[in-house]
């Protein structure tokens, strides 16, 4: 691919803040302090978790760079990173989340696979570039077309990472073509973050952004993209980012009763808190993220110190000092919530969190209840212990 260097090159690190926890090294994947997410509604680049399969690529020239866009259309085209400047750019401010966010937690009740990410695997940016459905009319395909004439129904996303899951292959993902047509969507083929032109981190020069979606289909550093008539074939689509019940093990795992995780269930956690706090008895400030997918919006967080016995309603907040309204046109609908309550306590104990999203969605009590065994989507509710001490703590 043009602009991209050879394998030898890759060990090249970017870098990268020290406060990151890296859960891995080759392929590198790390999470930020919990504290850092509650303190900021957008995410700094630098503290947004890094997610990996394989080594992270240099893309060395961005003016030979380009996206092939091939499949079941009429006029393939190579787009260049000039032809994607040149659309209107829009900035969507969405989070992106790990499948196995809380992973770590999943895994105390029984042994999960993947990479061990306590709960910061989730992360708020500003996302700039141009809309895929203004992309893909370039290539003759309106908006809010669901097929092809040549019978395509699906994009796929092809990386220029490499993957030992796809035997060396390219890390790729698949979303409905009328997904990808929908200006209301919001998919991106994103070059900002923040403001700030892409790093390598992040998918240099251009990557995928899916609102709503589960981080494994927002694919970074494109190659090219595929209009298909099925169901991306990749390893990540078709043997992994599923959610089995409890009852299923590595030894009678079917991966084709199974459709591909795509949005995101209802999450939140407390951030302003670790497992285990030494307090003084009396207010503790109880803050931190909610979220949910497809772009359904909180409606309710609520905290309790005696177990989920009684209850309390956090304030939530996107813009400082205003009281956030799911569904409002103000509010921005791929965009984590930020919540706070008071609570009293004056003995140890442990707080709980839960959330509920527009559409009457709850976070489920237990995590035996959706245990799987790769370890995605724990949403259960989200629980610290707190000690209370009167010493001088």
């Amino acid at each position: 691919m043009p602009g991209v260097t050879g394998p030898s090159d890759y060990s090249l690190e970017p870098p990268r803040h020290p406060s990151l926890k890296i859960n891995a090294k080759e392929p590198f994947n790390a999470e930020p302090p919990r504290s850092a997410l509650g303190a900021a509604y957008v995410t700094p680049v630098d503290l947004f978790y890094k997610r990996n399969h394989g080594p992270i690529p240099i893309v060395d020239d961005i003016h030979s760079y380009s996206v092939s866009i091939t499949g079941l259309i009429e006029n393939p085209k190579q787009v260049f990173f000039k032809d994607i400047m040149a659309l209107p750019k829009y900035n969507v401010t969405a989070t992106m989340q790990c499948a196995g966010n809380r992973r770590t937690a999943m895994s105390q009740t029984r042994t999960v696979k993947g990479v061990g990410w306590d709960v910061s695997a989730i992360g708020n940016a500003v996302w700039g570039g141009a809309k895929l459905a203004d992309v893909l009319e370039l290539v003759g395909i309106p908006k809010f077309t669901g097929a092809t004439k040549s019978g395509g129904k699906h994009v796929e996303f092809v990386s220029v990472d490499r993957c030992k899951e796809e035997n060396g292959g390219p890390y790729k993902a698949s979303i409905p073509l009328i997904q990808a047509t929908s200006p209301d969507a919001d998919v991106l083929l994103a070059y900002e973050m923040n403001g700030e032109t892409l790093n390598r981190d992040h998918g240099y020069p251009l990557r995928g952004i899916v609102p709503g979606v589960i981080g494994a289909r927002s694919v970074k550093w494109l190659d090219s993209i595929n209009v298909i008539a099925e169901e991306c074939q990749g390893f990540f689509m078709q043997k992994d980012y599923k959610m089995f019940p409890p009852s299923v093990n590595w030894d009678n795992i079917n991966w084709s009763t199974r459709r591909p995780q795509m949005d995101f269930p209802v999450q939140c956690v407390i951030c302003s808190l670790e497992d285990v706090n030494a307090l003084k008895p009396g207010k503790v400030k109880v803050s931190g993220y909610a979220a949910s997918g497809g772009g359904r919006g909180i409606e309710r967080v609520d905290i309790s110190v005696d177990g989920g016995n009684t209850w309390v309603e956090a304030s939530r907040h996107q813009q400082p000092g205003i009281p956030y309204i799911a569904e409002s046109t103000c509010s921005d609908k791929w965009a984590w919530v930020l919540f706070e309550a008071m609570i009293d306590v004056q003995q140890s104990t442990q707080i709980v969190a839960k959330a509920v999203d527009s559409a009457a969605n709850v976070q489920p009590e237990k995590v035996e209840d959706i245990w799987n065994l790769r370890g995605i989507l724990n949403t259960s509710w989200h629980r610290v212990q707190v000690r209370v001490g009167h010493s001088n703590l």
